[in-house]
């Protein structure tokens, strides 16, 4: 068992920094999550990363932004800048629901206290630095910074805003998975350069003036002003394109686009990570567990990571509502089987640890150590998704590494079981590829996860019934959930287990309309499923599904698409989930009566 000392984990008081002996401090990192020392928790990897570097980091976690800001006062002045990262949500998911109240718990905050980050943590926590150190520079990077980006769709606010670099007085933003950029940043800072002249660095963005600028080069791309998009919701629409396909090609332009007397610069992004540079910021000395502070205090989302491992980054998948291509790319940076096995081994040394690892997987947990046969090819192209409307006939689906790694790791000492927590693309596992030896190790897949890796209950994401709001979505056809169950209860038939699969929904997304979602409650009805999880259609930044719910329209093909945006839409569609919950019924009768639509009453509530 490994004795920890609180030198361990990145100093985080004043007393903290003394005990390493430092006088000044390199960096100084706020962050709105607490402090947990794991690889899952963004601001513990970039202050390791920094660490790595040879500087002197600490972190704030959690800082009070509503009092004499002693917070914000504790570490002093970094000799080189404050980072900022709103945490590892964006601090409005993190903070309010689909319907727009205020969440009661917050699972990122001890004992989740819901009260412990501000609205737009980012800016918050920017404009106090700004205005204490107007000469110290600040980055902000996260999943918040990372979708506002450029201009952008806020829900809370129902209003188009701009790059969050404006608004957040910010000199530098950091997107995506951070440790290549801010290496870069740290290592051009030690040998002397400015802050200020720093605007080269892949993955990057930052304002400049008009009069300073010195002009667009060959290959940029000048998106429509925010002033324009703000006029037209069509030009946003158009705008999105760009920056979705941009953010998804393994060679990127540089974005640019005007905003007041200003230019927002996007550099493009890093080519995806290697093997070996993933595993170093694996490999770097976390604790993985939260700080001595919060003893006696329980953080939910610790709990649900403690002790899972993550193998993978990025996902092909491109799904319109979800952020992970637009954050990581759709290009997979896999982790090397031994890097894997070591963070499984020291899991196995932790004192509360029984055996069963709780998640081996991803941001999909079947996509690991995938990629294109002709990288050439990857490289001309600009599909948000390898997946979809089919799969890739230059994609190399190939199962059999994952197996490989699985098989390994249930063979170390003091492993019970291992389960799969992250969502399986189960089109990849029922796709009949040209190459039967693809075939054999989907299969084998499939049979492997289902008899020992499941438990009790197999996640899956079918998302809706609709093949036209599927289409939106970017989600293979309904048919293909029902293919899938089938192999899933034939397994569970042979083999004598009693498990379940889940499939998660989603209603109010864009295309979906009432009649969808009672065709839906029909369908899932008659294969005998009661809903648990659900959800209704939250319109995150920088995602396809929140920029068509926002202008109407469809970015790829600018065609009008139906939405349901009002709270009493949202509501009506909502309720055909929970067709068995006796105060629906009546309802959902009626609403059927006025659609025309008798024979679902039969279907829905008939025996």
């Amino acid at each position: 068992m490994t004795e920890h000392n609180l030198t361990d984990w990145l100093p985080t008081t004043k007393k903290e920094v003394e005990l390493r002996g430092w006088d000044e401090l390199d960096v100084i990192i706020f962050s709105g999550d607490a402090y947990v020392d794991h690889p899952s928790f963004g601001s513990a990897v970039i202050g390791r990363i920094l660490e790595a570097e040879g500087l002197k980091v600490a972190i704030v976690p959690q800082p009070n932004w509503r009092d004499d800001l002693r917070d914000f006062k504790k570490l002093g002045r970094p000799r080189l800048f404050f980072g900022i990262s709103a945490g590892c949500m964006d601090s409005m998911v993190n903070r309010y629901t689909a319907n727009k109240r205020r969440r009661s718990n917050d699972a990122y905050t001890p004992d989740e206290r819901p009260d412990m980050r501000p609205d737009n943590a980012t800016i918050t926590y920017s404009t106090i630095l700004k205005k204490l150190y107007p000469d110290i520079p600040v980055a902000i990077g996260g999943i918040e910074a990372s979708m506002r980006r450029l201009t952008h769709y806020d829900y809370w606010e129902d209003r188009l805003k701009k790059s969050i670099l404006c608004d957040s007085h910010a000199d530098l933003l950091i997107y995506g998975m951070g440790e290549k950029p801010v290496t870069e940043l740290c290592r051009r800072l030690k040998s002397g350069e400015k802050f200020s002249d720093i605007t080269d660095i892949p993955q990057t963005a930052y304002i400049i003036s008009e009069k300073r600028f010195d002009g667009q080069k060959e290959g940029d791309i000048m998106l429509f002003s925010h002033e324009e998009c703000l006029k037209d919701k069509k030009k946003q629409a158009v705008n999105f394109r760009h920056i979705e396909e941009e953010s998804n090609k393994m060679h990127a332009s540089r974005i640019l686009q005007r905003t007041d007397r200003d230019i927002v610069v996007v550099n493009p992004p890093y080519p995806p990570m290697t093997q070996e540079e993933l595993d170093r910021s694996f490999d770097l000395p976390y604790t993985r567990m939260p700080h001595p502070k919060y003893k006696g205090k329980r953080i939910p989302a610790y709990d649900m990571i403690k002790f899972s491992v993550n193998i993978h980054r990025g996902c092909f998948g491109g799904c319109a509502f979800c952020t992970i291509s637009a954050h990581q790319g759709k290009f997979i940076a896999s982790r090397s089987k031994e890097s894997v096995l070591r963070e499984i081994k020291a899991i196995t040394q932790m004192p509360d640890f029984k055996g069963y690892i709780s998640d081996l997987g991803g941001p999909s947990a079947n996509m690991y150590a995938m990629k294109g046969k002709d990288q050439n090819l990857c490289g001309k192209c600009k599909r948000p998704s390898c997946i979809h409307p089919g799969i890739c006939k230059n994609l190399n689906a190939d199962h059999r590494p994952l197996l490989d790694l699985f098989r390994e790791a249930g063979q170390i000492k003091g492993i019970k079981k291992i389960f799969v927590g992250s969502g399986v693309r189960y089109d990849l596992l029922i796709h009949d590829y040209k190459d039967a030896r693809l075939n054999k190790a989907a299969e084998d897949y499939t049979r492997e996860l289902i008899t020992k890796h499941v438990s009790g209950r197999l996640k899956v994401a079918p998302e809706h019934t609709s093949q036209a709001v599927l289409d939106i979505m970017r989600k293979p056809p309904f048919g293909q959930f029902v293919q899938f169950k089938k192999i899933f209860e034939k397994i569970n038939a042979e083999h004598n287990l009693n498990q379940q699969i889940i499939p998660y929904f989603i209603s109010s997304h864009p295309g979906c309309r009432e009649e969808d979602m009672a065709e839906l409650a029909a369908i899932t009805k008659h294969m005998h499923f009661h809903l648990e999880q659900v959800q209704d259609f939250t319109p995150t930044p920088m995602t396809v599904s929140t920029e068509t719910y926002y202008t109407g329209l469809h970015p790829y093909t600018l065609e009008p698409v139906f939405t349901a945006r009002t709270q009493k839409e949202k509501l009506a569609q909502r309720m055909f989930f929970f067709w068995y919950e006796k105060e629906y019924k009546d309802k959902i009768m009626s609403e059927l009566r006025k659609m025309g639509r008798k024979d679902l009453i039969q279907k829905i509530f008939g025996r």
